[in-house]
Parts: C-alpha cells; sequence; structure tokens
C-alpha cells in the first residue's frame, strides 16, 4: 500500500518548518542529548565498532537466506500455539487486523509503539472499523491526542516543547497542567492504566523475531509494551519481514548495539520476549497470539538498489546527526519515516517518484552512515536515488537539462577550459560585494536561500600553468 502523493511542495513544508521557534528549540534539545549521550556509550564500549561489524555481517548473511528464516520462525511460532499471517501489501495487513478485531469482539485495542501499524495507518481503520486505537506510549500518545503523526523513528513528540505538551494535555484531558515533564508523565499514566484494564486487543510492533525459538523481542523503556501483550484477551505483533534474525546469539549483538545508538542507553529499560498465547499454568498473557509479518515492498528489494536499508534498526541515529533533519523536523518530509533512512524506506514502499524531491533533501555530508549501527551506506544510495529520479524523467525539467548539459560540458575537456573565461564574463552583472546574490530564471531558487562565490579569477590550471612558466 503506497501512500497518498503530499500536494505540498517539500520547499514550502521545509520554510514553514524553518520559521517554527517552537519546533527548533526542542530539536536542539533532544537530538544534542542523543548525540552526546551516543558518543559517550560507544566511548565507555570499547568492543563497540567491532560488534557494529558483526551486526551488519549477520543482516546481510540474513537478507541471503530469508526464506529459510521466515519459514523456521513460522515453524516456531506455531509450535508454540501462535498464528502467522503473510501480507503482502498494507492493505492485507490492516484487513488481517481488521478481521482479528471484528472475530474477537474487539472494541478498544491499546497499542506500544510501532513504526509498523504507522507505516499502514492502523489506527485510522481500526477507528472507522469501530476500534478505539490507544497509543500508550508517552510520545505516541502526546501525537494521538495531537492528531499528527511521528515526527521521529523512536521520539515520535521530539518536535513538541514542554510548554506545548502542556498546552495540549490541558485542551484535551480539560485539566490545567503544570509543564514539568514528571507532572505529564504521572497524567499520562493515570489515563492510560484504566485502558490496559479495558482493551480486548494489544497491538504492538516487533524489534526483532527470533527464528529458532519463534520468539518476538520488544525493546522499550516504558513497561507499557509488557501490559499491552500480557492484559488484552488477544495480542497482534506487526513485524517487518526484515527484522527477523536467525538465534538469540544473534540477538544479543543487536540488543548491545540497539539501545547505545538509539538513545545512549547500554540497554534499554525493558526488552520483552514474546513466545505465543499463554499456556498452563502461566497466570498472564494473551488467550491468542498473532504474528504479522509485512513485506509492503521489503522482499522487491532483496535484489533491489535499496537492498542495505533493509538492514535497518530503526534506531533513528541517523536524524539526530542529519544537518537536514535537525532544521526542519520530521513532518517536513512527508511521508511515515522521516530523515535520511526515512527517503530510502519512503522509495521503497512508494517508489522512486515519491522522493523526486525528498532524494535531494541531503547534503551527502555522511554523519547518517558514520552513526549508523550497522553502517548502512545512506549517501551512496541517495545518490543513486537521485540518479533513479533523473533516469526515470521523474526530475523537473529545468533540472534534467541543466544536469544533462553538466555531464555534456564534464566529458569535453576543452569546452570545459573555456568555462572559466565564459563563467567570469557572465557572472559580471550579478556580482555584488564579491558575492552572487541573485540569478535569473529558474536559477535564481538556488540563491533565493543561499549566495554563491563568483567564478574565480583564474582557474587552478591557469594557475598551475602560470607557475609551471615562472619556473616554480
Amino acid at each position: 500500500m503506497s501512500e497518498p502523493p503530499i500536494r505540498t511542495p517539500l520547499r514550502d513544508r521545509a520554510q514553514q518548518a524553518l520559521g517554527d521557534r517552537f519546533l527548533h528549540e526542542a530539536l536542539d534539545i533532544a537530538t544534542t542529548k542523543f548525540i552526546g549521550l551516543r558518543r559517550e556509550a560507544f566511548g565507555e564500549f570499547p568492543e563497540g565498532e567491532r560488534l557494529r561489524d558483526d551486526a551488519r555481517a549477520i543482516k546481510e548473511a540474513t537478507l541471503q537466506r530469508l526464506d529459510e528464516h521466515l519459514d523456521r520462525l513460522i515453524d516456531n511460532v506455531e509450535r508454540r500455539g501462535g498464528h502467522v499471517h503473510f501480507a503482502t501489501t498494507g492493505d492485507e495487513a490492516r484487513d488481517i487486523i481488521l478481521d482479528i478485531a471484528r472475530r474477537t469482539g474487539a472494541r478498544m485495542a491499546v497499542k506500544s509503539k510501532s513504526m509498523a501499524t504507522e507505516e499502514i495507518h492502523l489506527n485510522d481503520a481500526l477507528a472507522a472499523a469501530g476500534v478505539t486505537p490507544v497509543e500508550t506510549d508517552l510520545g505516541e500518545y502526546i501525537i494521538q491526542l495531537a492528531h499528527e503523526r511521528p515526527s521521529h523513528i523512536i521520539a515520535p513528540a521530539i518536535h513538541k516543547t514542554k510548554g506545548q505538551v502542556a498546552e495540549l494535555f490541558a485542551r484535551e484531558l480539560q485539566r490545567e497542567v503544570a509543564a514539568d515533564p514528571e507532572v505529564l508523565t504521572r497524567i499520562a499514566r493515570a489515563e492510560l492504566r484504566e485502558k490496559f484494564l479495558q482493551a480486548d486487543l494489544g497491538i504492538t510492533g516487533a524489534n526483532f523475531a527470533v527464528a529458532d525459538t519463534g520468539t518476538v523481542v520488544l525493546v522499550t523503556n516504558e513497561g507499557n509494551g509488557r501490559m499491552v501483550t500480557s492484559l488484552p484477551r488477544v495480542h497482534v505483533a506487526v513485524m517487518g519481514i526484515e527484522k527477523v534474525v536467525p538465534s538469540m546469539t544473534d540477538l544479543m549483538v543487536f540488543l548491545s548495539v540497539l539501545a547505545k545508538s538509539a538513545t545512549g542507553q547500554k540497554l534499554s529499560v525493558y526488552t520483552t520476549l514474546v513466545q505465543g498465547p499463554r499456556r498452563a499454568p502461566e497466570l498472564e498473557g494473551p488467550e491468542e497470539f498473532h504474528l504479522v509479518l509485512l513485506d509492503n515492498g521489503r522482499i522487491a528489494q532483496i535484489g533491489g538498489p535499496l537492498r542495505e536499508a533493509l538492514a535497518c534498526l530503526r534506531c533513528g541515529a541517523c536524524l539526530n546527526v542529519c544537518p537536514v533533519y535537525r532544521q526542519i523536523g520530521g513532518h517536513a518530509y512527508g511521508y511515515t519515516y522521516p530523515g535520511p533512512i526515512g527517503i530510502l524506506l519512503t522509495a521503497m514502499l512508494n517508489g522512486p517518484r515519491a522522493v523526486k524531491e525528498l532524494s535531494h533533501a541531503s547534503s551527502l555530508c555522511g554523519a547518517c552512515a558514520d552513526a549508523c549501527p550497522v553502517r548502512i551506506d545512506i549517501p551512496r544510495m541517495l545518490i543513486d536515488l537521485r540518479k533513479q529520479v533523473h533516469d526515470a524523467k521523474i526530475a523537473p525539467w529545468p533540472e534534467r537539462v541543466v544536469f544533462k548539459a553538466l555531464a555534456w560540458l564534464l566529458r569535453h575537456p576543452g569546452l570545459y577550459r573555456l568555462g572559466g573565461p565564459l563563467g567570469r564574463l557572465l557572472q559580471w552583472p550579478f556580482v555584488r560585494g564579491g558575492r552572487i546574490r541573485t540569478l535569473p530564471l529558474f536559477f535564481g531558487q538556488w540563491t533565493q536561500t543561499r549566495d554563491l562565490p563568483p567564478v574565480a579569477a583564474r582557474t587552478f590550471q591557469e594557475r598551475w600553468a602560470a607557475l609551471e612558466r615562472e619556473g616554480r
């Protein structure tokens, strides 16, 4: 299931975000903190770099035999009394979950944080079917009250200040609230506790699933994941097929790097291992357990140009260090997954046309690749995406003309050398105070937000030739 196209141009979305001082305050505080915590966590963990290599190798080996690992996972989940469903598209995944809700008579569903359910727009479908979805992760609860999407992969409400959250709670919960994180958390806990007891259906994502044991793994910090998986009568876990890992030994590698990359913790507060429904003589757990394996474009990329993106752990580290994300936030990207990795995932789920603008929303500085716990080469794939957009003639025609002309010029050294003198001549009307501040026609889009340096008085080749003539 592809998302509907975004009507507002990226330039306008970014411009709006750049003018939001509250957004900048919230992003600066949160991302700076995440960067510092991650640096400290890996600095105190000498095995970290080796484990990053190990994690990448495990991911690559798993993708090479993905069908075998998924078959083993399915067998082991079903052996423990669970039910496994395969969804080729997001629409199929939603239909499967809605069918489970109808069959079990569910009227309320409590949800643990899950980007996979955001990907398939599950909440809207549940509400339309008469099932009330309740987000129980604090960040997700905040954005549900605000009727917004997550703006970060692991910190959904990263774009809001504590003052904005207090105003939101006061408006939606009809009470005066102090802008104090502890007070806000206590209020949310009190509101949500009753929902856990009322809900018929618990819905989670899955950080990992262990093929050898049929274990679904949830990594959380608030404890709500354990209540979602143990109190309702039915538990449904929605998992992208790439999240399978072969063994518990492999799982330990990922757990060692995930929390450090995401939040700078040695280990997340809660690591929950789910193995099917409740069995005698167990006192807690659901009566039914369902695992929904979600394809939604993933299988097509196993042999495709975005294969590396399937290694993503959804830690959000690349967002925290990205100079573009840190300025415009997640909502400006327009789709479920924001940030550098989000551009790749959006292309995977919706095709290259969806990223004809987003593929350029990166400085290609490489900070994302340095931060990635599984060393995904995001900048290289963004360049490949730009080429796909160009080759498919999806990019605007002025852009295609300019880059085609530039490519032709670079293949003709003689003409390229003439570019220096010609550029100095053509720029003359536009140079003011040693800078080019405006350009005509569509070139003016470049100078709307930046000044350009003028063409140098002498090119490097001209300077080199002069030095040779002087005998230096």
